[in-house]
């Protein structure tokens, strides 16, 4: 089964994003980051959301996230899904933390219990298509509204939606163009999606 194994941002300085996302998040392999100077401009079409199970490891992870440079996007509350917020890293890359409980229910932690790709697309049924044609396999699916690909554990999940639903779960506008600024590690080989979404070998 394909299936996400690492994402790379490209970033303006790599030594500041690594140590922006050493010091928010304290991620591991799972993303990485190079230099890029592409050029680019509003909504990059990705949210990259961090699952965790409990408000005290949202909170958590979202206050060290502003305290090294990050930006609200959404503050951080409960809805009806659950506990999250979204902010924006100082690359410019989208960052949402959730979890689907509004209560803790143990001792507070840092862990992420789950990495999602979230991709906006212009045609959810299309781009499902074509990655179902490349080895992902359809886990959840809800017409053209969204579609959520099965992973194993200690891989990336990869999600659609519809761009613009993409961009309002993110707290901002759609518009956007140039590069996307990231890069998809997988063993499916050297490709780009229809939306642009560069994938590569995960040993490139």
């Amino acid at each position: 089964m394909t299936s996400i194994e690492s994402v790379t941002l490209e970033v303006p300085d790599p030594t500041v994003a690594n140590a922006f996302y050493t010091t928010a998040f304290g991620l591991g392999t799972q993303v990485g980051v190079r230099a890029s100077e592409a050029p680019t401009t509003g909504f990059r079409g990705f949210a990259l959301s961090l699952v965790v199970s409990q408000p005290s490891t949202v909170d958590s992870l979202v206050g060290t996230a502003l305290d090294a440079g990050a930006t609200v996007l959404k503050p951080v509350e409960k809805s009806f899904w659950g506990y999250g917020g979204v902010v924006r890293a100082p690359d410019g890359a989208i960052w949402k933390v959730a979890a689907s409980s509004k209560k803790d229910t143990g001792p507070a932690t840092r862990q992420v219990d789950e990495i999602v790709l979230l991709l906006g697309v212009a045609d959810v049924a299309a781009t499902k298509r074509f990655y179902v044609d490349r080895g992902l396999a359809a886990a959840k699916s809800f017409g053209r509204k969204y579609v959520e690909f099965a992973a194993p554990s200690g891989h990336v999940k990869l999600a659609l939606y519809e761009r613009s639903f993409a961009a309002k779960d993110a707290g901002v506008s759609p518009d956007g163009t140039g590069s996307h600024r990231i890069v998809l590690g997988s063993d499916a080989g050297n490709f780009t999606d229809p939306d642009g979404f560069t994938w590569e070998a995960a040993s490139a």
